[in-house]
């Protein structure tokens, strides 16, 4: 009977490894799946997220646009525009469902959704575009820019390789070369690209640093404009008025905090000698351009963007509006 045994118990063997590699095979099988499954469903969750997000990012710029423009229209474009206005106040991380009427509360299982953002006077800072009058460059808005670059202790080399570059660039675009953004920079000859934010300064020359440097104080506009005396900080003040050391601005920046300039009249009393100055095509009380910045936070994920908006009487629209990467927070704020 041994003989016989013998080849039962071999294939005993080979039939529980047969069943070994058939039970690894299905569970490997089952593991793809549970993953393919699990991997759609935080996609279709991320992209949930980022739609809910941008439709949310959406309602809260509008609302900043309905509040620049209920400004304008209160004062019927005739009042300065000044830092203790209701559109200069930052708004706070708040819960959006503090905004929600009654009939549209959080509920238990939402996600926590937090908001908060800042307008900011664009004609607050220097606008790089000054620089160029009639597609040459201007001597006066380089001195202008060249006693910020003294302020903030700057090479003065590569605010000259700004406006080379910038002027270059105006004109190619001018001429029709090609819509801004879109040149080939490699090919001999070809003209820098015209940017449209100050953030891409840096293809005009400035480095890094110095960018960082002047972030707060200029800005690019898609037109020249004047400089907004109740909204510009100590420094600019001293770099727009000629004569006006940085101590005598920050000493006009703490009387303006008693009282907003009105006028150009007013500025020029308040500023004394110095205020003869004025001119109101460089200098103004007034604003058009304004940069407005969000922020989202849903849970641990926080979306911030950047938007520009142009005031024209009643009417604001935006110019452009950037989204930058979204972040993940190791933990969700308290």
């Amino acid at each position: 009977m041994r003989p016989v045994i013998r080849p039962l118990i071999h294939q005993r063997g080979a039939a529980l490894l047969t069943a070994m590699l058939t039970v690894a095979l299905v569970a490997t099988l089952a593991s793809a799946a549970l993953w393919q499954q699990w991997r759609q469903v935080e996609i279709e969750i991320a992209e949930r997220g980022r739609s809910q997000t941008a439709w949310m990012m959406t309602g809260a710029l509008d609302w900043t646009r309905l509040i620049l423009r209920e400004d304008a229209l209160s004062s019927q474009g005739a009042a300065a525009d000044h830092l203790g206005e209701p559109w200069a106040l930052p708004v706070q991380e708040s819960k959006l469902s503090t905004f929600l009427s009654q009939d549209q509360q959080w509920r238990e299982g939402d996600a926590e959704v937090f908001l908060s953002g800042q307008i900011t006077d664009a004609q607050s800072r220097m606008n790089v575009m000054n620089l160029l009058q009639d597609g040459q460059i201007s001597a006066h808005a380089l001195a202008r820019f060249a006693a910020l670059f003294e302020r903030l202790g700057l090479p003065l080399g590569e605010l000259q390789t700004l406006s080379q570059q910038l002027q270059a660039s105006w004109q190619a675009n001018k001429a029709g070369q090609a819509p801004p953004g879109t040149q080939d920079t490699n090919s001999p000859g070809a003209a820098p690209l015209l940017p449209q934010q100050t953030a891409q300064l840096v293809w005009l020359g400035l480095s890094p640093g110095t960018l960082a440097a002047l972030q707060a104080h200029i800005t690019l506009l898609p037109e020249a404009t004047p400089v907004n005396l109740n909204t510009a900080s100590a420094e600019v003040l001293s770099a727009v008025l000629p004569g006006l050391d940085l101590a005598s601005a920050r000493q006009a920046v703490t009387q303006r905090q008693r009282g907003h300039w009105a006028s150009l009249n007013a500025a020029q009393e308040a500023l004394g000698s110095r205020g003869r100055l004025l001119d109101d095509k460089q200098h103004s009380v007034q604003s058009r351009y304004f940069e407005v910045q969000g922020r989202m936070r849903i849970d641990n994920v926080v979306q911030q963007e950047t938007a520009l908006v142009q005031r024209e009487g009643g009417q604001v629209r935006m110019l452009w509006r950037v989204r930058s990467p979204q972040l993940r927070l190791d933990a969700p704020l308290q």
